[in-house]
C-alpha cells in the first residue's frame, strides 16, 4: 500500500507542477502581447514585409563579387582601351574590361593581352590563372613604357594591376 500511496502523492505533485508551468507560460504570454493591447497587429506586419521586400529587390543590384563573370557590366567605372593615352599620368587609375587575348610570363609576375570593342593593351599583373578567352575586370595603373630606337618613339602604354 506504500508504494500505491507514494504513485498517488508523486502523480499529484506531477500534476500540480505541470499545471503551474501552464499557467506561467500563458502568463508570459498576456504579458509579451500586453503592448500590443488596443492595438491591430496588421499594420506592424505590413511595414516588416514592406521593409522585408525592399531590402530584398535592392540586394539584386549589387554588382557581382566575381569580377571575371561573363557578360559583367560595371558601368561608367570602365574605360575604353583606345582612350587610355600615353599622356596621362603614372599614377591614373582606371579599370578596363575586355577579354583575354595573349599571355606572357615574367620573372615574377604575369602580362597578359586585354582587348574591347576599341582596342588592345597590356595588363601586368600577379595573376596567373587567367585565361585565353575569359572576359575579365581589371583595375590598373596606367604606365607608359619609352622605347626609343633610331629617332623614333616606340613606347607602349601599359597597366600595372592594382
Amino acid at each position: 500500500m506504500g508504494t500505491d500511496l507514494m504513485k498517488l502523492v508523486t502523480k499529484q505533485t506531477v500534476t500540480q507542477k505541470f499545471a503551474q508551468s501552464v499557467a506561467f507560460v500563458e502568463q508570459t504570454r498576456n504579458l509579451s502581447l500586453s503592448f500590443l493591447y488596443g492595438y491591430s497587429i496588421v499594420p506592424y506586419r505590413l511595414v516588416l514585409i514592406f521593409f522585408l521586400v525592399v531590402g530584398l529587390c535592392s540586394c539584386g543590384s549589387l554588382p557581382s563579387s566575381d569580377l571575371n563573370g561573363v557578360n559583367l557590366k560595371i558601368g561608367s567605372n570602365v574605360t575604353p582601351i583606345r582612350e587610355i593615352k600615353p599622356e596621362q599620368k603614372n599614377q591614373a587609375i582606371v579599370y578596363i574590361q575586355g577579354q583575354v587575348e595573349k599571355q606572357a610570363p615574367l620573372m615574377k609576375q604575369w602580362a597578359y593581352q586585354i582587348s574591347d570593342s576599341t582596342g588592345k593593351i597590356w595588363v601586368v599583373t600577379n595573376q596567373k590563372n587567367l585565361v585565353k578567352g575569359a572576359q575579365v575586370v581589371i583595375k590598373g595603373k596606367v604606365r607608359y613604357r619609352s622605347i626609343p630606337l633610331a629617332d623614333r618613339e616606340l613606347g607602349e602604354v601599359y597597366l600595372e594591376e592594382e
